[in-house]
C-alpha cells in the first residue's frame, strides 16, 4: 500500500484542534445539523463554520443543505482510509518503506 503522507498530514493537522476532534465525536453518532453541533460548544456560528471547513476540506465530514440550515456526517470512506494509513504507519509490514533495503542508509 503507499501511502499518502501529505494528504493525511493535512488530515492529522485537521484533526489537531480539540473543537474539531469533538465535532468529529458528535458525528460519530449519526448526522446532525449545524444548530445541533452548536449547542455541545461556546462558540459563535462563523467559528463553527470555520471549523467545519476544514473538516470537510481535508474530507472527513460531507455537507448537506436542508433549507437554512447544513447537515453533517462523518464521510466513513475518508475515515476509514485515515485508520488503515495510521495503523500501516505503526505496524511493521511487508511493504514498509524501511523493507526496501536500497533505500536504507543503516545497511
Amino acid at each position: 500500500m503507499k501511502l499518502d503522507y501529505n494528504e493525511n498530514a493535512k488530515i492529522i493537522k485537521a484533526l489537531s484542534d480539540p473543537n474539531r476532534l469533538k465535532i468529529i465525536d458528535i458525528l460519530s453518532c449519526g448526522e446532525k445539523c449545524a444548530c445541533d453541533i452548536l449547542e455541545h460548544f461556546d462558540l459563535t456560528q462563523p467559528t463553527l463554520s470555520h471549523h467545519m471547513k476544514v473538516l470537510i476540506d481535508c474530507g472527513l465530514i460531507n455537507s448537506r443543505k436542508e433549507g437554512q440550515w447544513n447537515h453533517y456526517s462523518l464521510n466513513n470512506k475518508n475515515c476509514n482510509k485515515l485508520m488503515l494509513f495510521i495503523m500501516n504507519l505503526i505496524t511493521d509490514t511487508d511493504d514498509c518503506i524501511c523493507k526496501d533495503k536500497a533505500k536504507c542508509q543503516c545497511k
